[in-house]
């Protein structure tokens, strides 16, 4: 059975079009990748967890943000996407501002380097940026693209493919 996680796609309206908030994954895994490695703020949740009530804790775990107090409107079911085989992603979309100078993400802990017997401390998002939809297509997981065609076609922008 896929696990189950929930996220949102922060959005919001620049002149005649539309950028999005994505995150980059951190550790030393993910340090060196840049494109196709961005993310929307999400994670995962328990059975019979509120789906939206878990991805707006996982928003304010990532960023640091408390959603209320940066959103400009209700959040809109965007629908459940299949990210892989492994796991489906529960998105909602919601308007709003967010600065990424003041992102604070939660931390992991894992051993590094790999057999050292040393554990370090890395925070789960190292960095958040706004993109318009067609460099979006190009820094996100190749699995949450129907996500970002969800939101244009929400919005009736038009859907961008993935770039190269």
């Amino acid at each position: 059975m896929p696990q189950r996680s929930a996220g949102i796609l922060l959005y919001r309206r620049r002149g005649r079009g539309v950028e999005v908030l994505l995150v980059h994954p951190g550790g030393p895994y993910w340090a060196k990748k840049d494109d196709g490695a961005w993310s929307i703020p999400k994670g995962e949740y328990a059975e019979g967890e509120d789906a939206l009530a878990a991805a707006r804790r996982e928003f304010a775990e990532e960023t640091g943000a408390e959603l209320e107090a940066i959103l400009k409107g209700e959040a809109i079911a965007l629908g459940a996407f299949a990210q892989s085989r492994a796991k489906i992603v529960d998105a909602w979309a919601v308007e709003g501002e967010f600065d990424p100078a003041t992102l604070k993400s939660n931390t992991f802990s894992m051993e590094w380097p790999p057999r050292s017997g040393r554990m370090q401390a890395f925070p789960e998002v190292d960095r958040a940026a706004w993109f318009a939809p067609q460099d979006a297509s190009c820094k996100i997981l190749k699995g949450q693209q129907p996500v970002l065609d969800a939101l244009l076609r929400h919005l009736k922008e038009t859907p961008v493919g993935r770039r190269p």
